[in-house]
């Protein structure tokens, strides 16, 4: 029956002998490994909805529709993956855009925190412009990241052990990103105004260089032998690819109905609940990490073995009810954020997992960027990014028409039709979805409970 999955997960040294990888591709992957560590404490600071972000937004008084569209810029910048696709394409130097435009778009992060020294001017908007173009050119240069170092990985890594990877992965980023939660909450909290998001910001943006300096140590592989496809070819095939596109409906819809609400989860419980930068973190980010950690290794297992539709499912259905604990939220309480973040992550950590592993299993090789590409933009523009902005503008109109004010406030309102849709969304879409084998949800059940 193959690995049990109570089984302690091995290492990557483990995994690697099991896929018997040269010594210069496991170097390749510990350093893809490095990266991605420092991307991900890179996005603690550097991220729409990060604690440091919605602190800085509102110091430069931005409302619900302007951090709404300060979440969505990144995401409607990812139409910009399709060019930067074409040219991977083409030219087939991943390496050299990851250490120049890539890594421009990272260090551009360190101005961030120098904004808000453009407010000498009383009622200025100029901080708040300059956020958003700032925003905007960082996102645009930076989604050529993602269209070069995901396929880049998927070269390295054989399909065999790619969960596993990826969980184990997700563990460390987990810890990292516990450890360093808590420090930039401490720093966000006693640092003066005048020089806290200059002091945080420059270690984002910093973090975000290093991530992209580590891809100079890894070696280019390609699975397959490189082929200059036309675009259009490409993406007709893509549009005709069952798998990819129910793969891609399915996350589009996910996203658009998370991001409804869950863009301004983290507002809603600093300005209506009262919580500071500190707890924000530990019963945020550091909750979510020790959660991720637990039931991340256990994922990676049972996608290997019982496939990515069905750690989908049950990833999804936990996922979507989540939110719900902040109907019963009151000013001042703390475990709406704490069951919403542990409980969330259990199941977070089970879709992500499964969504990245069944993106690389439904694109080719020889056309894994543009794939990619079409997938992040298609998902990141009518997922996130329209979620986000059809958010603000609901708590906007609510607010402006004075509706829902009282116990049961506009937020809630909106976190409820969320839900509903996320739940609705997930019985409709995953079922259609293939699966690396013909195990089902049952023998999935009963593979994680050892019956």
């Amino acid at each position: 029956m193959g690995m049990k999955l109570g089984r302690r997960p091995g290492g990557f040294s483990e995994l690697y002998a099991e896929a018997q990888l040269s010594a210069p591709v496991r170097r390749g992957l510990n350093w893809i490994l490095g990266g991605n560590l420092f991307g991900t404490l890179f996005g603690i600071i550097c991220n729409g909805g990060t604690a440091a972000m919605v602190g800085l937004a509102g110091l430069m008084g931005a409302g619900d529709m302007e951090f709404g569209l300060l979440v969505a810029i990144p995401q409607i910048a990812a139409l910009m993956q399709i060019p930067f696709a074409l040219l991977v394409n083409r030219t087939h130097k991943r390496k050299l855009y990851m250490l120049t435009i890539g890594l421009f778009s990272r260090a551009l992060w360190m101005l961030f925190g120098f904004l808000p020294l453009l407010s000498r001017v009383p009622e200025s908007q100029l901080p708040l412009l300059a956020l958003i173009i700032l925003l905007a050119l960082s996102s645009v240069l930076g989604s050529v990241i993602n269209v070069c170092w995901f396929p880049w990985f998927s070269d390295l890594a054989p399909l065999r052990i790619r969960g596993r990877w990826l969980s184990l992965r997700d563990t460390i980023t987990a810890v990292g990103s516990l450890l360093f939660g808590l420090l930039v909450a401490y720093l966000l909290d006693v640092l003066p105004v005048s020089s806290k998001y200059i002091i945080i910001f420059l270690i984002g943006g910093g973090l975000g260089v290093l991530d992209m300096v580590c891809f100079a140590f890894a070696p280019e592989s390609w699975t397959a032998k490189p082929k200059k496809t036309p675009m259009h070819k490409t993406m007709l095939e893509a549009l005709r690819n069952k798998p990819f596109m129910r793969l891609t409906v399915m996350w589009t819809a996910w996203n658009f109905t998370a991001n409804l609400s869950g863009s301004f989860l983290t507002p809603y419980a600093m300005n209506s609940m009262g919580l500071n930068f500190m707890q924000i973190t530990i019963f945020g980010t550091v909750a979510a990490s020790v959660a991720t950690v637990l039931a991340v290794p256990r994922w990676g297992r049972t996608l290997d073995r019982f496939g990515s539709k069905n750690v989908m499912m049950i990833g999804c259905i936990g996922a979507s009810l989540t939110p719900a604990f902040y109907l019963l939220s009151t000013p001042g309480s703390i475990w709406p954020t704490l069951l919403h973040n542990v409980i969330g992550a259990l199941f977070w950590s089970a879709s992500n997992l499964a969504a990245n592993s069944m993106q690389l299993s439904a694109s080719p090789d020889e056309s894994r960027p543009t794939y990619i590409a079409l997938f992040s933009c298609i998902t990141a523009l009518a997922g996130v990014a329209l979620g986000t902005l059809c958010g603000g503008w609901f708590l906007e109109w609510c607010d402006g028409a004075g509706l829902f004010t009282g116990f049961f406030d506009r937020y809630k309102v909106l976190i409820l039709i969320s839900v509903v849709l996320r739940f609705g969304f997930t019985l409709l879409l995953v079922p259609p979805m293939s699966n690396e084998n013909e195990c089902t949800l049952r023998d999935t059940l009963r593979g994680m409970t050892g019956r």
